[in-house]
């Protein structure tokens, strides 16, 4: 572009960004760029989501740029709010970071706000931030300073002004920093236009980058917003200042030699039913990438005056998919998680959710689907009630930890159902066994991972982007302690996602279950911490019930739970029941057993008296 002259139009240099220009907007710039004779048009700076038909059909040419990056904030203005919810984002030790290096330049620096309309006032002011803008753009390579005197002069006079404010952190007579900031159309939140930090002073170098953004989040909160716009950055970094909203962008380019690639659609996955096949995604799913924090909405016909609680959930989720997948590619047996994409994960109202959905947007009627008893009933259930014959092959091996791959791959069916680790067995299948359903079979192997966390050998889950029949369900409900939230995973190839997206009721997964989630993810040494506790009381507590003498049989667990065989099982049962002690009866199931759960160590240590009273 800089080789070349360029005309520049239609699109924002600097934030915030504009809508897509309108087809006689670009009309426009094709002719004004005929009569210069400029052989080059860019219009920078336009959101993804928006319709860029017209730009296509002007023969410009989509080059991706940075995101803009969003810190939304909390709906309510309680005390403590706005560190809740930096912390779900963050983490508790980056949030202390943000609070500690904020606190200390706030010791011995003020922050002052002047309305861009008082600057006349405040000449000293206006010169600092010219001059670091100047030195920012020395820095930057040389180029052309966009926030100069006349620029600042003509912002001043302009339709932003009013709205508009400058801010400066200043220690004496030396401004450390400037910046500007003003308020958006719809009143809900700030954009910061610009920032320029004094890099002559180490201490503004080193901690102004965090400081100056929790102070415009406490500014933003105290002043009843609900979001400030960070503008555009590598979302590594805005990720740690608490950005949420992640919004891609493209520059586009009209230049010689240049050709204007086809749009790309994402491919529906050939496992989806024909049905599935000919509908879109429902309703509102179908915009949920493009981003609503600076709309005014006036489509949902909801009530506008009894708070946060009377909007819609949140439909773009792709930054918790994010986190999710980043937090869970860090635990041991998780290889190849770190190069899924948001586009391979769906959340469900539980994982059960996932199995519904599954079945009713990749089978068709008269279609078969295989179970593998005994397991989590409600496969076969959901298969029934959608029509759908269910073929059972049973588990073998002492420990149920074999299938009859041979019989599944002959029954060929359309889904095919894993419970791994299992339920109510808790033990894991033989991996060759599961290898060679996902590599020989015609039909989708549904991998069933709820208790995944708990098992010390490898998850099914990064091999998902290898095999586009192979589907693998997690759950927050389990290991997570998250079981009030609802919230399951589904991951998967991103076509059989986007089939799965057109059968699930919008709106499902609401915005207390994100937020719950996201702070798990974020702060999940707690959860890591439980489950090494889980694992030492389970394995305590299957050596003492195997020397127990009520006891016929624990079967090995890779779960919070055992399965144990007893002498005399009604009795038992009966026994527990009176002391007021419940247990999961899975004797039809497997014959003469109970799935107990890992307690605690005195709930253990009730069920293990309670247990000698039955002899």
């Amino acid at each position: 572009m800089l080789e070349r002259p360029t005309l520049v139009g239609g699109g924002s240099l600097h934030n915030p960004t504009n809508p897509a220009p309108t087809p006689h907007a670009i009309d426009e710039l094709v002719r004004r760029a005929e009569e210069l004779g400029v052989p080059q048009i860019l219009v920078p700076n336009v959101r993804r989501s928006d319709d860029t038909g017209a730009l296509r059909a002007a023969g410009l040419v989509p080059v991706a740029a940075e995101s803009e990056c969003v810190v939304r904030l909390p709906g309510e203005p309680a005390a403590g709010a706005l560190d809740d919810v930096l912390r779900e984002r963050v983490g508790a030790e980056q949030l202390g970071e943000l609070r500690r290096r904020h606190e200390e330049v706030s010791r011995d620096v003020a922050w002052e706000h002047i309305p861009l309309t008082d600057l006349d006032g405040k000449p000293w002011a206006r010169d600092a931030f010219v001059e670091l803008h100047q030195r920012r753009a020395e820095r930057d390579g040389g180029h052309a300073n966009l926030y100069n005197a006349d620029a600042l002069a003509a912002l001043a006079q302009g339709e932003l002004a009013d709205r508009t404010e400058m801010f400066v952190c200043h220690r004496e007579n030396t401004v450390a920093e400037a910046g500007l900031i003003t308020r958006s159309h719809n009143g809900r939140g700030l954009y910061v236009l610009t920032r320029a930090i004094d890099h002559d002073d180490p201490d503004a170098r080193r901690d102004f980058s965090l400081a100056s953004a929790y102070r415009l989040y406490l500014h933003a909160r105290h002043s009843g917003l609900d979001w400030v716009h960070l503008g555009r950055g590598e979302a590594h970094h805005m990720r740690r200042l608490g950005a949420d909203l992640f919004v891609p962008l493209d520059h586009w380019l009209r230049a010689p030699g240049l050709a204007t690639p086809e749009k790309e659609e994402q491919a529906l996955s050939e496992f989806a039913t024909p049905p599935v096949a000919a509908v879109p995604v429902p309703g509102p799913a179908r915009f949920r990438h493009v981003p609503r924090f600076d709309q005014i909405d006036l489509s949902s016909n909801t009530n506008p005056f009894l708070g946060a609680d009377g909007n819609y959930p949140d439909l773009d989720t792709a930054e918790l998919a994010h986190t999710y997948l980043t937090t869970i590619s860090k635990l041991p047996g998780h290889d190849g998680v770190g190069a899924l994409s948001a586009e391979h994960l769906l959340f469900t109202s539980g994982a059960v959710d996932g199995v519904l959905l599954l079945l009713a947007a990749l089978a068709s009627p008269g279609e078969g689907v295989c179970v593998t008893p005994p397991t989590f009933p409600l496969y076969g259930h959901f298969a029934r009630v959608l029509r759908l014959p269910v073929t059972e092959v049973p588990l073998g091996g002492d420990d149920l930890s074999q299938v009859d791959t041979e019989r599944i791959l002959a029954a060929d069916p359309r889904v095919t159902f894993l419970c791994d680790p299992g339920n109510p067995s808790g033990t894991r299948i033989d991996p060759v066994q599961v290898h060679a359903l996902v590599t020989r079979g015609r039909g989708l192997v549904v991998i069933d991972e709820a208790y995944v966390e708990f098992s010390e050998k490898p998850s099914y889950a990064g091999l998902v982007g290898q095999h586009d029949n192979l589907i693998v369900l997690r759950t927050l409900s389990k290991a997570w302690g998250l079981a009030g939230a609802r919230c399951g995973i589904a991951l998967a190839d991103p076509g059989i996602i986007e089939a799965l997206r057109r059968v699930q009721v919008p709106f499902g997964f609401t915005n207390a279950s994100q937020r719950a989630a996201r702070d798990r993810l974020t702060n999940s040494q707690p959860v890591l911490d439980g489950i090494r506790r889980i694992r030492a009381e389970r394995d305590r507590m299957a050596g003492v019930l195997a020397d127990h003498p009520a006891v016929d049989r624990v079967f090995p667990s890779e779960t919070n739970f055992l399965l144990v065989r007893f002498h005399k099982h009604e009795r038992v049962v009966e026994q527990l029941s009176g002391a007021g002690i419940l247990v999961a009866d899975v004797g039809r199931l497997v014959p003469d057993t109970c799935r107990i759960t890992i307690g605690d160590q005195r709930a253990n240590t009730a069920l293990l008296e309670a247990l000698s009273s039955a002899l």
